[in-house]
């Protein structure tokens, strides 16, 4: 009987991990969780645990869980990150140009209305620089938006799955790109030229053709420690490392960068992002209060995910569409392309990864960030979802008038 049980457990969990809506589904789950043990009697060993001083770390520089989480652990995030976008680019939907000419201009124009929106409601907010959040409700969460998606099953066609995965890609590219270039302080020029020469034996690699795992693992690790000191934030060394992983296919029809991603999603998954979710979701309102929920900040970056992502998403496809310069997604109507649009304004794991670089000596702000990233994120998860939902049984039921008649 208890072997039988063990056996449907373990059928049920891998039923549930194979389902690509599973990742999106447990970020959900440790968000709420996050909002509730901050709000609890466990507040505060919950704030202790992520950020008291640890009684020991062998890098100064990281001497609390949290900046492990966010400044260490986080580096495989990038770099899974780092992987999927050189094989997209490579061989995958951005390899051709007419392909991904529409996620592109898409996702263009989808990170630049929401940092408008955003500037345009903090303008006049003068007392802090709340101007420095304008990258925040810029960035679209992958596996929460897929997550969303692959609920409505097959009611969604897949050129639209295609369109909002290569959509949320471009996106990471412009959210490493942002953080790099405008929250990046203080370079060290010595550690900046040792990140780059280890990069540089890194790329040497690739091109003798060396494919020995270990040695890019044991170089990544290098250019992590030389970046993490270097002023430039240390998760882009993720992303560095992945872009020097070799692509080439062996005899198998294997990769190197196969494997790595392979092996890395899901730990990335199931382990990374939700621990970090978990260590940077909770807020505790009492501590805000309702002044600081309604506060500019975080209402303008939910304003700039809810309808900055779909105003710049969906306005851009739509002219491209109507200039001829690219069709709208095959199959796809256009209520559907607007849910799906709507969805992009899920922001949390960038989102909330941003806020922290944002407001480095404002903690009070990064909880106000974070409320905004929250509330904007789930309900475009909302919106975004019933959206597709109804217009499933809309062109559901329309097809089966037409064929009745």
């Amino acid at each position: 009987m208890v072997r039988e049980s063990a056996a449907v457990l373990n059928q049920t969990l891998k039923k549930f991990f194979d389902n690509e809506a599973a990742s999106g589904i447990l970020l959900i789950g440790v968000a709420v969780l996050a909002m509730i043990v901050a709000n609890s009697p466990l507040a505060y060993e919950y704030h202790a645990l992520f950020h008291n001083t640890l009684l020991w770390t062998p890098i100064a520089k990281l001497d609390n869980l949290h900046m492990w989480i966010n400044d260490a652990l986080m580096v495989i995030f990038f770099f899974v990150v780092g992987l999927e976008i050189k094989r997209e680019v490579a061989d995958g939907s951005l390899a051709d140009p007419e392909a991904r000419r529409l996620p592109i201009i898409a996702a263009i124009a989808g990170m630049a209305a929401p940092a408008a929106v955003f500037l345009l409601v903090i303008a006049g907010e003068g007392a802090t620089n709340l101007s420095d959040g304008w990258a925040i409700p810029a960035a679209t969460d992958i596996a929460f938006a897929m997550g969303v998606l692959g609920l409505l099953g097959n009611r969604v066609p897949s050129s639209l799955r295609i369109f909002l995965l290569t959509v949320a890609i471009v996106d990471d590219i412009g959210a490493v790109a942002i953080i790099a270039l405008f929250y990046t302080a203080n370079l060290k020029l010595g550690w900046l030229v040792a990140s780059m020469l280890v990069l540089g034996v890194m790329i040497a690699f690739n091109r003798f053709r060396v494919d020995r795992w270990w040695a890019y693992a044991i170089f990544s690790v290098i250019l992590w420690f030389c970046v993490l000191n270097s002023g430039v934030h240390a998760t882009i060394a993720g992303v560095l490392a992945a872009f020097t992983i070799p692509m080439r296919l062996d005899y198998k029809g294997d990769s190197l960068l196969l494997r790595f991603e392979h092996t890395l999603l899901p730990w990335n998954a199931y382990l990374v992002v939700p621990l970090f979710g978990f260590a940077n979701a909770g807020v505790a309102l009492a501590g805000i209060g309702l002044a600081g929920v309604i506060a500019p900040l975080p209402l303008g970056i939910a304003a700039g995910l809810i309808f900055g992502k779909q105003i710049g998403i969906f306005s851009a496809v739509a002219i491209a569409d109507r200039l001829g310069i690219v069709k709208r997604p095959q199959g796809a109507s256009w209520i559907q392309l607007w849910g799906t649009a709507v969805l992009c304004g899920i922001g949390f794991t960038m989102s909330l990864f941003i806020a922290a670089l944002a407001f480095p000596r404002y903690p009070i702000l990064i909880e106000e960030a974070k409320i905004g990233v929250l509330i904007g994120s789930l309900i475009s998860a909302v919106l975004g979802y019933t959206i597709l939902r109804l217009a499933s049984n809309r062109d559901t039921s329309l097809s089966g008038t037409a064929s009745a008649v």
